[in-house]
């Protein structure tokens, strides 16, 4: 019974988290809808027993929707602290969220716990039960079949990383160079050092 209250519970959230995904007006919140569709998500994954799946839509979904989080909030140039007059605000709701985020994970937990949900026939399972998880069965065959291939992407990934470091890397001219003049700062005079003023609004300051 706790099982198929939790499917319904999960699968209900992620389809409600997708439709605000693409109805909320704010970008932010969008991304923030779509965290909360994988979170529900890997929790359906956790109900049938596919407990790797859930974890790479964890790990590598919602990290990767947090660096397209960073990146959006970068590129869009979004006003902070408009978004902060409205924390107090939103402050309930925001512990509304959590709770049930919460619950969520502690119903999957006890749902995971009973055991494997059915799908249909024992038969039409879509791989033999063979007295592990499907995480240390995925790993047995990834590092003892494949690991050749496993190496080679994790090998062509390191070269692509380099390869980009290495275009977006610009090298500075011979004066503009990032070295400490001992020097020139002992030579300093008090009239040349940088003076920290307030001016009012609209009024400026003088160069």
């Amino acid at each position: 019974m706790i099982q198929v209250f939790a499917f319904y519970l999960f699968a209900a959230l992620t389809v409600l988290s997708a439709v605000l995904v693409i109805t909320a007006r704010n970008p932010v919140h969008s991304v923030l809808w779509l965290i909360l569709a994988f979170f529900n998500a890997a929790g359906l994954m956790v109900l049938v027993g596919a407990e790797f799946i859930a974890a790479l839509l964890v790990i590598v979904y919602v990290g990767a929707v947090a660096v397209l989080f960073l990146f959006v909030v970068m590129m869009l140039n979004i006003d902070f602290a408009e978004l902060r007059t409205g924390f107090v605000k939103n402050f309930p709701l925001g512990i509304a969220i959590a709770l049930v985020l919460l619950a969520e994970l502690v119903l999957g937990i006890g749902a995971y716990q009973v055991g494997v949900m059915e799908l249909g026939s024992a038969s039409g399972t879509a791989a033999p039960i063979m007295g592990r998880s499907n995480v240390e069965n995925i790993g047995a065959v990834l590092y003892r079949d494949y690991l050749f291939l496993f190496e080679a992407a994790g090998l062509i990934l390191l070269v692509a990383m380099v390869g980009a470091i290495v275009l977006t890397h610009r090298q500075r001219p011979d004066g503009a160079r990032g070295h400490q003049d001992i020097g020139k700062q002992v030579r300093r005079r008090p009239e040349d050092a940088t003076v920290m003023t307030q001016p009012a609004v609209g009024e400026g300051i003088e160069l």
